[in-house]
């Protein structure tokens, strides 16, 4: 049982996409990762993922909407509901999620993270 100081973990890393447990309760995984630019468009068929911008904006497309989201400010992704996570400029998140979520859902490409780093 350590506390976790979160501008500490953001500063072990600088990429984009590549999300870090940080912390693990109930079957959920507390992760960190930075965005910059366009994600995958994807869905979780199983897990509900939520979104909570610590520094930055940015915007979460979905096929029939788009929603801006900045510091302290958070949204759950609905298992099921196709989406893609967009920043104009680095934007620091936490996530809530399963410890099953892949980061790229239904999809496989050069940005899936299979295998996630502890810090």
């Amino acid at each position: 049982m350590d506390k976790v100081n979160i501008a500490e973990k953001l500063s072990l890393f600088q990429d984009h996409w590549n999300p870090r447990i940080v912390g693990e309760l109930n079957g959920q995984h507390v992760k960190l990762v930075k965005f910059k630019g366009e994600f995958v468009w994807h869905k979780h068929d199983n897990e509900d993922e939520l979104f909570y911008v610590l520094k930055g904006s940015f915007r979460m497309e979905f096929r029939d909407k788009t929603i801006e989201l900045s510091e302290n400010e958070f949204l759950v992704v609905p298992r099921g509901v196709e989406h893609r996570p967009v920043a104009e400029s680095e934007v620091s998140i936490m996530l809530f999620e399963p410890c099953t979520t892949i980061n790229t859902g239904d999809q496989n490409t050069n940005l899936t993270r299979e295998k996630l780093d502890t810090i």
